[in-house]
């Protein structure tokens, strides 16, 4: 179904090929998933199968890329669009109408589908993600994670014969990316789809997949076998796999289910090994970094918070939790003052955010948003830094060095637009951390991230924790909350459900406890390193 023949792809300026000697072939109706580190070319390999690159993004491309039969070089992505569906990383983009059921009919009214398939095609497509309810929704109404799920619809309705995802579901809540997977296994097994999908939360899809594409860096070549043997070799793995090759599992497993069926002996060793210490709880005494009471925030007929109390207090992590549209974005925008309550009140330091100045709020409190490119104006890397800089009356060179650590590679020319969602990200938190505040808050901070990207995040974040710095993030990514979390707060249609420990609230909760618990069962453990530690 897809072959590729010695595949390069070099953009100009780039010292190295983004793309190097791709050489495999996808058969029909398998699910292949991509893996490697941010920038190895995950991006470039799934726009080469649409006809993206190099008819859109430009650049050169050597070898040969046919799907179904249909040559890339000689097909545009509108002449290969009956058989290759694409979902980028950001769906925002791929939007043209304003409601959701609209959208999901557009491709087919490209196309001429008859009016009554349309109809039925539309149906079954808001029954397989659970957007039913949503249907006559303006787009714009629509939380991250529900908007992901409608760019995935919008490319179903036309029953392409490949689906090609960049991360799928990296805005959607545990239960949400459950479904979405389910659909795709569905439509692999039961109508032949191919899928080719990239996805750094690993944990989450590896053990769905028919084969695994690694792709080790840039310049490398692809490598295309079987999970569990691709997996052993590749420089990002998930938490099961890790905990396997640290208790000398073989062969690794790769869901849960095959971890537990060998935990016993682990299990065992790990029954007096040290309990990992509990976060000191914040000094009752100290003048909390920011406080909510009763507060509630009204978005026309919904209430999107609603009686929300909490107090956050120096040097403390929190994260927020729950489905797609709980509220979690809603909270961020208030302590920031992007929204003003409708009931109660909110505090940051002795400020009222929705009233305070920008420049004076600044360095109180900082949000990267779920959208990176929200905060990033000037033309190249080097000029968002700089005028970061400024606008934090930080010492120059403040903001650049922190990209460097989060992310080395990226050059300071680079134009913001021309890097990967991870690499946005990134440069945003920069850009937020230049003015160093009290208060940092971060919307999904990790979608994007391989797994060592996000460790350098959370050694960055740790170390701004340990100098007194407040850190409250909205995620759906467990394993995030299991590493780096004090607190969860845990939000359902607007209401607090659960605030407490991580390993309480976290373990407590089949949607959101970590793959180690998960394995290990009931008790303290959540993340490999406390393992690892136990087991010295």
């Amino acid at each position: 179904m897809i072959r590729f023949e010695n595949v390069s792809v070099r953009y100009d300026g780039q010292e190295h090929p983004a793309l190097r000697d791709a050489d495999f072939e996808v058969p029909e109706g398998e699910l292949v998933l991509l893996v490697g580190p941010s920038g190895s070319g995950k991006s470039t390999l799934l726009g080469a199968v649409s006809g993206l690159v190099p008819h859109f993004t430009g650049g050169t491309l050597r070898g040969r890329v046919t799907v179904a039969g249909r040559d890339t070089r000689t097909h545009k992505p509108r002449e290969l669009a009956d058989v290759v569906g694409t979902v980028g990383q950001d769906p925002l983009a791929h939007f043209v109408t304003d409601t959701v059921e609209d959208e999901l009919a557009y491709g087919m009214e490209s196309m001429g589908t008859a009016p009554d398939v349309m109809r039925r095609r539309v149906e079954e497509t808001l029954d397989l993600l659970g957007l039913t309810e949503l249907r006559d929704r303006p787009i714009a109404t629509l939380s991250g994670g529900q908007r992901q799920r409608v760019a995935i619809g919008s490319v179903l309705t036309p029953h392409p014969r490949v689906l090609v995802l960049d991360e799928p579901t990296s805005a959607l809540d545990p239960a949400a990316a459950e479904e979405v997977l389910a659909v795709l296994q569905r439509l692999v097994h039961d109508l032949g789809t191919t899928v080719l999908m990239a996805e750094h939360r690993l944990e989450r899809v590896v053990q769905y997949a028919d084969q695994v594409l690694l792709l080790p860096g840039p310049g490398e070549r692809p490598r295309l076998g079987e999970p569990g043997r691709i997996m052993a070799d590749s420089p990002v793995r998930p938490p099961v796999v890790e905990l396997g090759r640290l208790a000398g599992w073989s062969p690794l497993p790769l869901s849960v289910r095959d971890a537990r069926r060998k935990a016993g002996p682990l299990r065992e060793r790990l029954a007096d090994a040290p309990r990992p210490a509990a976060p000191a709880p914040s000094d009752p005494d100290t003048p909390p970094v920011a406080r909510l009471s009763g507060a509630g925030v009204r978005r026309g007929h919904i209430e999107a918070l609603r009686r929300i109390t909490l107090t956050l207090g120096p040097g403390e992590t929190v994260a927020l939790m729950g489905r797609n549209g709980a509220g979690k974005s809603t909270l961020l925008s208030a302590l920031v003052g992007l929204v003003r309550p409708s009931e109660g009140t909110v505090r940051v330091g002795d400020a009222v955010p929705h009233r305070a100045k920008p420049r004076d709020l600044i360095r109180r409190v900082g949000l990267v948003p779920q959208e990176p490119r929200d905060l990033l104006h000037a033309d190249t890397v080097a000029a968002e830094c700089a005028a970061a800089d400024r606008d934090a009356g930080a010492a120059p060179g403040t903001c650049r060095a922190l990209v460097s650590d989060l992310l080395p590679g990226i050059a300071d020319s680079t134009h913001p637009r021309d890097l990967s969602e991870g690499q946005r990200l990134v440069l945003a938190l920069a850009v937020v951390l230049a003015a160093r505040p009290p208060l940092l808050l971060l919307d999904e901070p990790t979608r994007g991230l391989d797994y060592a990207a996000k460790a350098r995040l959370l050694t960055v974040l740790r170390a701004l924790a340990a100098d007194g710095h407040t850190i409250v993030l909205a995620t759906h990514d467990v394993e995030l909350a299991a590493e780096l979390a004090h607190r969860v707060l845990i939000l359902a249609d607007g209401e607090s459900v659960a605030d407490g420990p991580a390993a309480e609230v976290v373990v407590a909760s089949p949607s959101f406890a970590p793959q180690v618990a998960k394995v290990l069962g009931t008790g303290p453990w959540l993340t490999v390193a406390q393992v690892r530690e136990a087991l010295r």
